[in-house]
């Protein structure tokens, strides 16, 4: 009984240094901590006054989000992201090895069962000092099994546990945040590339009209009509503007082939036809405030860190207590193979074990110091992730609003441009002015469509910027559990 009493009190005084254990208790820090914040969230976002809402209000975005605008050819390309995309295929590859972690830390609140058989034949020497001479030769056969098993007395593996699966569901919210990324990459590239179409056929028809009037010019030149001079400006306009066409061009193919690059293809397999945008942003339903910690992939990964580093915290404490054990090791043991699994044969051997440094320099000391300072710098990603994603809707609300009059504003330039053209023209076939008029008010027309051309590709990239400022249609609670 005395083997028996002496774990019983191994026990208990182990479950008693348990309790002097001082473990810090995780709980979500506040986002903002400036004084005038309050460490409160807004009721509403500020730039949000003046923008158009989505109804009804309470309306989310959905997962597959670039739906909303309507177009089938982008929502074929977003389609092929999560199959062929590389960067997500990546991260989808890194969430699996977290998630294998977790499994493999877990193991560590099981007994650990080994064996090791060996059959041996040997041979004492008869020279050497205090040598056998009886015994020359034997055989040496075992089957040994061993069990370890440590008691988790501080929590330690417990929290090793804790701290990987907060770990897996950080690295399954890197996964959501590569996806948002890559998928709103797509939609701004989508844009970016119709935008050039549209850009494209607006200096097509200017051309044209160019060429009109450089043989006008010409023909009028060959009568007598006109002067040199202005035939030189009209065939300036008329290359300058096909120079323009051809750097479209050459834009036009980079954002194809970035394109083609992130559905997984390669540039020579892939080709999208001319379509010039025709689109105006959709309304998207922003929520509250309050929701976007909950809605943002990156700010639930610093969180989920932020959960991870204060285990490591009481992972570092645990480690100023002594390692328990309980090892247990038995099984067959016999110089002949005939008597090797006869029950006179068999071994055992049974108890529990205690590890604990004594002195190491401070070495635990500086480990747990570092892993509070990590829990620290944690919870300043954290909050700055927080900020960051606040700004990023505000940035975009507000490119929205402004985009919004802006090109209310541009379509009226556009207007007025068209009409001072006509009358330039109409006044040079009078021979009122000279046709330098003309080329000025050409211009002039020329720069403000492509600036509202350009408008509409702005309105929907910063669309597409509120999506993914807004994360997506991502939600905490499919974090993996």
């Amino acid at each position: 009984m005395k083997p028996v009493a002496a774990s019983v009190c191994a026990a208990a005084a182990a479950l008693l240094m348990a309790a002097c254990l001082k473990v810090p208790n995780y709980s979500k820090p506040a986002a903002f901590t400036a004084p005038a914040d309050n460490g409160q969230l807004p009721a509403q976002y500020t730039e949000s006054n003046g923008w158009k809402q989505a109804q009804p209000a309470g309306q989310s975005l959905p997962e597959d989000w670039w739906k909303i605008f309507g177009i089938a050819e982008l929502d074929a390309l977003e389609a092929q992201m999560d199959v062929s995309n590389q960067s997500i295929q990546a991260a989808d590859a890194q969430f699996r090895q977290a998630r294998a972690l977790v499994a493999e830390v877990r193991a560590g609140l099981s007994p650990t069962l080994s064996t090791n058989p060996s059959i041996s034949t040997n041979r004492n020497s008869h020279t050497t000092p205090f040598s056998s001479q009886t015994v020359g030769e034997y055989s040496n056969l075992e089957l040994p099994f061993d069990l370890s098993y440590e008691l988790d007395a501080w929590g330690r593996i417990h929290r090793s546990v804790a701290a990987a699966r907060a770990g897996m569901q950080a690295s399954a919210a890197d996964l959501a945040a590569v996806r948002l990324s890559m998928h709103a990459e797509m939609a701004l590239d989508y844009f970016e590339l119709r935008s050039l179409d549209a850009q494209k056929r607006l200096l097509e028809s200017t051309l044209t009209a160019y060429q009109k009037a450089l043989d006008v010019n010409q023909n009028r030149f060959d009568g007598g009509l006109a002067s040199g001079a202005d035939v030189a400006q009209a065939r300036t306009q008329v290359e300058s503007t096909r120079a323009q066409s051809v750097d479209v061009d050459e834009a036009r193919a980079q954002y194809e082939h970035a394109i083609a690059a992130l559905a997984g293809r390669s540039p020579e397999s892939f080709h999208l036809e001319r379509n010039p945008l025709e689109a105006t942003p959709p309304p998207v339903p922003t929520g509250i405030p309050s929701q976007l910690l909950e809605r943002r992939p990156d700010i639930a990964a610093a969180e989920r860190r932020m959960a991870a580093a204060n285990q490591q915290i009481g992972i570092a404490q645990a480690a100023f207590y002594p390692i328990l054990q309980i090892t247990a090791a038995g099984g067959f043991q016999s110089g002949s193979i005939v008597d090797w699994f006869n029950w006179p044969s068999r071994f055992w051997a049974l108890g529990p074990s205690a590890f604990e440094t004594l002195f190491d320099a401070g070495r635990r000391r500086a480990a747990a110091q570092a892993a509070q300072a990590a829990y620290d710098e944690a919870v300043a990603n954290y909050r700055q992730a927080a900020i960051d994603a606040f700004r990023e809707v505000e940035d975009s609300l507000s490119a929205l609003r402004v985009l919004e009059t802006e090109a209310g504003a541009q379509r009226v330039a556009v207007e007025a441009a068209e009409r001072s053209l006509a009358l330039s023209n109409n006044r040079y076939q009078g021979g009122l002015v000279t046709y330098l008029e003309v080329v000025v008010t050409q211009s002039t027309a020329l720069a403000n469509e492509r600036v509202e051309v350009d408008l509409q590709r702005r309105r929907m990239e910063a669309c597409v910027l509120l999506i993914k400022a807004l994360g997506g249609g991502w939600n905490v609670s499919q974090l993996p559990s």
